[in-house]
Formats: C-alpha cells, structure tokens, sequence
C-alpha cells in the first residue's frame, strides 16, 4: 500500500526558500517511496475567496477545490511551507485552509451535535509538518507574539482535524541568512522529513 504525502507551497515567489524547502522535503519523500501530491497555490491560481454559494462549506464548484479536499483526505502525511506574514499564513493558504478544511472533510460533528458543540477529527494523515520562514528572531516571536503560528497550525487546525503528530519548524532571519546558513537549513528539513517517515 501505498504512502501519500501532501506538499503545499504558500509564497508568491517562485525562487523562494519556501519553495526550496518543498523541493528538498520531496526529495527526500520520494526516496521514502512515498506518492506525492504537490500544490503550489500561487502558481495553480488558487482562489481563496470562498463564495456566497459555499456558504454551507460541504462541497464546491470550483474543481481545483475538490481535488484539495480529496487529496487532503488521501494523505497521509501533510506538509505546508510558507512565510510568515505578520505572525499569519498569506492569505491564500488561509483561504485554502477555509474552503478544504471543512465539514465532511477534515472535520464533522457527531450525530445529533450541532456546531456550537464539540467536533471530531476525520483527517487519515497522523503526522503534519508545517515550515516557516520569518525575519523576526524566534525568541522575539514568542515573547512579544506568543508565536501565534504555533497555536494556529497545532491546535486551532491539526488536532481538531484529528492529526495526533505535529512538527514545525521555524528558520529565521530569512533575509539576512546566507548560502551557507539555507545550505544547512535545507539538510534539517531533509532531517525533518526523515524523522517523521
């Protein structure tokens, strides 16, 4: 049987090192025979505004969407590389997080409970690894933003939807980093990857 990844880039630069992460941690994915399902939202024109049709959140016109929401539920480990943008996704992977995580998806509520109550995870991934890249320090982060990623991406997405294995990692200052320094960042994503497979 078959292992399936999903690799998701969020940064509107195509020579970013967001990018960079994701083409190292496929690298290392596919030497793990694992499939890959790999989207880079910018460069496929994903909309993230959802409609006033998709209100309900239970299915969508757009296909690009629907092949996010099958994907998603066929993966079994989950991978997103992104910038952070003032202590946030960009808003395209924000609006990607809105229209495929949703009900029926990544999430339900059990019979009888409505939303106001206690969802259930559906998600078949166990194991997500989110990458970031930022010029603020990381300690800087946590202290005077309570590194609001963290809190976004473990508990407030991955857990609720069910996925019990959660790792991010945080390379910063981007901007002034060097050869060398993305050099050996590049080998602990690999490392990374390695771990969690």
């Amino acid at each position: 049987m078959s292992r399936r990844a999903l690799v998701v880039v969020a940064n509107p630069s195509s020579t970013s090192f967001s990018h960079a992460m994701a083409d190292a941690a496929s690298q290392e994915l596919r030497a793990r025979n694992f499939e890959l399902m790999s989207h880079d939202l910018y460069a496929e024109g994903f909309d993230p505004v959802q409609p006033t049709g998709e209100a309900a959140n239970r299915g969508s016109m757009d296909k690009l969407v629907e092949t996010h929401c099958r994907e998603l539920t066929a993966a079994n480990l989950i991978l997103v590389f992104h910038p952070n943008w003032w202590g946030q996704p960009p808003a395209i992977l924000k609006g990607w997080i809105d229209r495929v995580f949703r009900p029926g998806v990544a999430y339900d509520y059990p019979p009888g409970v409505g939303p106001e109550g206690e969802p259930i995870g559906l998600l078949g991934a166990k194991s997500a690894l989110v990458f970031n890249t930022s010029n603020t320090p990381t300690n800087r982060e946590a202290s005077a933003f309570g590194d609001p990623l963290e809190s976004l991406w473990k508990r407030c997405i991955f857990a609720l939807c069910g996925v019990t294995r959660f790792e991010r990692c945080v390379f910063d200052p981007i901007a002034s980093s060097t050869p060398e320094q993305r050099h050996a960042w590049l080998a602990e994503v690999r490392g990374v990857v390695a771990r969690q497979t």
